[in-house]
């Protein structure tokens, strides 16, 4: 008898542990974003959220947008060639390894996220320029200390890191905790790194009442929060230019398709560490 495939095997257990009967946020974006990616509960409550509030779309499709401004003033204005992408979700078009080595073929990027649906689809944020490097890390937010431990097999963190976090902290409920893991992570990093931060926020009836209702659907809560909140991340960082500013407006190229996008509930902004 022949000794079972590993790959087979690691392969049934990430695919145990998807769980199509609940919503989760990464195959929700996923569909909002066009995506393929998801399953019908996923497809049922984003129409429903669609019927409450048309808007979540923009907000997707335009977070997606800012990711790609905020690579590429990085890489091109400030030299960067590391990321940290924290909450990576599932694969689509313009990831941030993709943008990063267009401008840069020598930049390194390490996604982490702890989905299964994530982990499933990693082999497709794996692709890399022969100069640089992507690495794919299944772990968790909650443990800052081991993301950074691992990330070392890829990045040198005694050269600054741009550390991205995309929609993804409305998960941690207590916005205190939140503070303090995104401030644990950059304490890791050297000066001359950066924050970047977007989020859907509280500041119209119509994001709090897809966000009630996405929190009602069994999937793990998401909490939007204040446009204050979001720059409190940035505490003790240099905010670059516009500072937390809609994703639609933050660094927006005049004359594109950016100006005509319409405002949406989500804030984004960049910002620097000194020392």
């Amino acid at each position: 008898m022949s000794e079972p495939d590993p790959q087979f095997a690691a392969a049934a257990e990430i695919r145990a542990r998807i769980d199509t009967t609940k919503p989760h946020s990464a195959r929700f974006w996923n569909y909002f974003v066009g995506g393929k990616d998801n399953y019908e509960v996923d497809r049922e409550i984003g129409d429903h959220i669609k019927e409450i509030f048309p808007g979540l779309v923009d907000v997707a499709l335009s977070s997606r947008r800012f990711l790609g401004r905020a690579v590429r003033y990085l890489v091109e204005e400030q030299g960067i060639r590391q990321f940290l992408d924290i909450g990576t979700g599932l694969p689509t078009a313009d990831n941030t390894h993709e943008v990063a080595q267009r401008l840069a073929p020598d930049s390194r990027i390490v996604y982490v996220d702890n989905d299964p649906m994530v982990l499933a689809h990693a082999r497709a944020l794996l692709t890399s320029t022969p100069e640089g490097r992507t690495a794919y890390l299944d772990a968790d937010l909650y443990d800052p200390e081991a993301i950074l431990k691992a990330a070392e097999a890829t990045l040198d963190l005694s050269q600054p890191v741009a550390l991205m976090i995309l929609n993804t902290l409305g998960h941690v409920a207590d916005y205190e905790r939140a503070r303090g893991l995104v401030s644990q992570v950059m304490a890791g990093l050297p000066a001359g790194s950066h924050l970047v931060i977007s989020d859907s926020t509280a500041t119209s009836e119509g994001m709090i009442a897809a966000s009630d209702a996405y929190n009602s659907s069994g999937a793990v809560p998401y909490y939007v929060r204040s446009v204050e909140e979001i720059g409190g991340f940035f505490e003790g960082l240099e905010l670059v230019e516009p500072g937390i500013a809609p994703v639609t407006d933050w660094r927006a190229d005049s004359g594109s398709s950016a100006d005509a996008e319409p405002s949406v509930d989500a804030y984004g902004g960049v910002g620097r560490k000194l020392s």
